[in-house]
């Protein structure tokens, strides 16, 4: 058989000084330049090395030198300022004893939303030139032979930091995506496959946009999904990697829409790979649809689902993690199959649920467990 390949979503834990350094920059806080570009070498050359010690064969920087996969773009882009309104997702607001507790025990990370007020525009690319300078020294250092870089989706902007500037919903998303377009390009064109964050293409549908049906708030999915794909016209569709998510958080997640209404979605994407929850709790069922519409995946899709949970600390038995990636190996064959992580470990620079030293060791479990299917 095919040996089964590993990879995750993409952030991982921080150390202390790369989270002190992060949040020097985001309460703009005097710190060195020059010790902050070091600091970030060397913690992302740990992180690949800690990655290639535990199995993985697609890495990542970690996103090490971001405060958050979506709102590092207030840094990049002009446009940005003051605060967005903060929405609380519906299943929390269901049970507010849990939310107060989550709030008091500083179970929600702090970093500022800011809202759109101006034409968002590119500050140029040259953190992102570092990170990827970073990531390509880091794999070249300790033998990593692919690796990938994650960048915010046009639809998961506009999902954190909302929109008071263009016209309407749809003209911010087609800004959006012109502005982004360079960054894609810019990963691609360097050898790395590029990911697209997109938990809004679930998450929001609970957390944005609880006063709309499912059947209405699919067609503002699918409207994201054209801007993304707007944005990706240049990029070829095998670089690319699209993850959806419900809220990488602990929670009751009964308010989540189902993958089999989100499955046309996701498949719409231009995109080779395809990331999803299966692990958690309240996702672990859903590969059935996958088994169900096996013959609406299209031929070039590569299934990514995530076989360790990334809200828990329980390190998944090897045997476990098999048995997940069998069932997909089934559906589409070992050459159609990734096996991934739900969701990252460090979603938040300076907050995430799984202990560092653990989430290293659920990704030696994944690749212990793709070795059993391979």
């Amino acid at each position: 058989m095919t040996r089964i390949k590993t990879t995750h979503v993409g952030s991982l834990p921080r150390s202390q000084d790369v989270v002190d350094f992060i949040f020097a920059r985001e309460n703009e806080t005097p710190f060195d330049q020059a010790e902050f570009d070091a600091c970030m070498t060397s913690a992302v050359s740990e992180t690949v090395r800690k990655q290639v010690e535990a199995g993985v064969d697609i890495v990542s920087d970690g996103e090490t030198s971001k405060i958050s996969y979506a709102t590092y773009v207030k840094d990049r882009y002009t446009g940005f300022a003051g605060d967005s309104p903060r929405n609380a997702p519906a299943d929390l607001k269901m049970f507010p004893g849990f939310l107060k507790r989550l709030a008091d025990d500083g179970g929600t990370p702090q970093y500022a939303r800011p809202m759109c007020v101006g034409q968002v525009v590119s500050k140029g690319q040259g953190e992102l030139e570092k990170d990827i300078a970073n990531l390509k020294a880091a794999m070249a250092e300790h033998g990593a032979e692919r690796g990938f870089m994650n960048a915010a989706s046009p639809g998961v902007i506009s999902l954190f930091l909302q929109n008071d500037y263009y016209k309407n919903r749809e003209a911010y998303l087609a800004a959006l995506a012109d502005a982004m377009k360079t960054e894609y390009e810019t990963i691609v064109g360097s050898g790395l496959d590029l990911q697209l964050d997109c938990p809004d293409l679930a998450l929001s549908r609970h957390m944005l946009f609880t006063d709309l049906s499912d059947e209405e708030f699919i067609k503002v999915a699918n409207m994201h999904v054209e801007a993304l794909n707007h944005a990706l016209s240049d990029v070829p569709a095998d670089k690319v990697r699209v993850h959806i998510c419900w809220g990488n958080y602990e929670g009751p997640h009964c308010c989540d829409i189902p993958m089999s209404k989100m499955f046309d979605t996701l498949m719409a994407t231009k995109s080779r790979y395809v990331l999803f929850e299966t692990s958690n709790p309240r996702h672990g069922h859903e590969w059935t649809t996958f088994r169900d519409r096996k013959g609406d995946i299209p031929d070039d899709k590569v299934l990514v689902p995530g076989v360790v949970d990334t809200t828990t600390n329980f390190v998944e038995h090897p045997e476990l993690v098999a048995e997940r990636i069998a069932r997909f190996v089934d559906i589409v064959g070992a050459e159609r199959v990734l096996a991934g992580s739900d969701c990252g470990f460090g979603t938040f620079a300076g907050f995430g649920a799984i202990d560092p030293d653990i989430a290293y060791a659920k990704l030696t479990s994944l690749s212990e467990g793709a070795v059993l299917v391979s």
